[in-house]
């Protein structure tokens, strides 16, 4: 267990972990050493022999005595990317036996839940069988963002075709946005600019809280330097906004935060640093 909020268990599973795109390639508005300024910050970030960006994609299991739910379904295997080529049909991802480590079965999942559509958060929504994509979670709710859906559907995006289409056919699929009421201590914020109906989750019990952060804050540096947009933002000046936005949150209620792409263990706090935020991990 990564941590507890109240009468919540949090667990980490990581799907995939290996060497992304660069620095300046994925914050081109970022300064020419952002490379230097990165590792500084979130060190371990920066391969010293590639130059690129040591990627983590975590989900996470959230424990209630009401339901189990997991947030975001990693990479997952047999995907098409044509683009993101170290993605492209893998077959060793390793969510599914992170849940058995969690002492979680995909038939435990009540609710999986999506900050956002994008392909590393919805690989392990299904799974091939006997040439067909399935659900891989059969008892479960889906939940995503109903915007990002609207914005996917209809394009032939092999992501949407593999992950979303077949849990829309199945008739799992729930389309939601961040009023959406999901039980004691468990809601959503809004935070889009990622793409558009990106949103953070928010974990209250007591005088505990925390937040995952899902792609609204991509590196822990960003928390120093939450100008820098990313290459894959659908809009970077609303994503800045939102970041911001999350930040002071996470700073005036004192928030645990985890991140879906964070340096491990992913777990820290966000607290100010005269105008600026810093990066305190735990």
């Amino acid at each position: 267990m990564l941590c507890r909020v109240g009468e919540i268990e949090v667990w980490r599973v990581l799907d995939w972990q290996g060497l992304f795109l660069t620095p300046e390639e994925l914050f081109p508005n970022a300064p020419q050493d952002v490379a230097q300024i990165m590792e500084a910050l979130a060190p371990g970030t920066v391969c010293p022999d590639t130059g690129r960006v040591n990627l983590p994609v975590q989900a996470y299991v959230l424990k209630t005595p009401e339901r189990t739910i997991l947030v975001d379904t990693g990479v997952g295997n047999d995907r098409t990317n044509a683009s993101l080529t170290f993605w492209d049909k893998l077959g060793d991802t390793q969510l599914m036996a992170e849940l058995a480590r969690a002492g979680v079965t995909p038939e435990d999942i009540d609710h999986v839940l999506f900050t956002h559509l994008h392909i590393d958060h919805i690989g392990w929504n299904t799974r091939l069988e006997d040439g067909e994509w399935v659900p891989t979670f059969p008892n479960a709710t889906y939940l995503m963002p109903g915007a990002d859906n609207d914005s996917m559907k209809g394009r032939g995006v092999a992501s949407y075709d593999e992950s979303i289409a077949p849990i829309v056919a199945s008739g799992q699929a729930e389309f939601v946005d961040a009023d959406i009421d999901l039980g004691p201590g468990i809601s959503l914020i809004a935070t889009p600019g990622h793409t558009p109906g990106h949103v953070s989750v928010l974990l209250e019990s007591g005088d505990d809280g925390a937040v995952l952060t899902g792609d609204a804050i991509h590196s822990t540096a960003q928390c120093q330097h939450p100008d820098w947009q990313f290459k894959f933002d659908w809009n970077g000046e609303i994503a800045v906004a939102s970041r911001r936005k999350l930040l002071e949150m996470c700073v005036e209620r004192n928030l645990t935060v985890m991140g879906t792409h964070f340096v491990l263990p992913s777990i820290g706090r966000v607290v100010a640093d005269g105008d600026v935020f810093r990066w305190e991990a735990q």
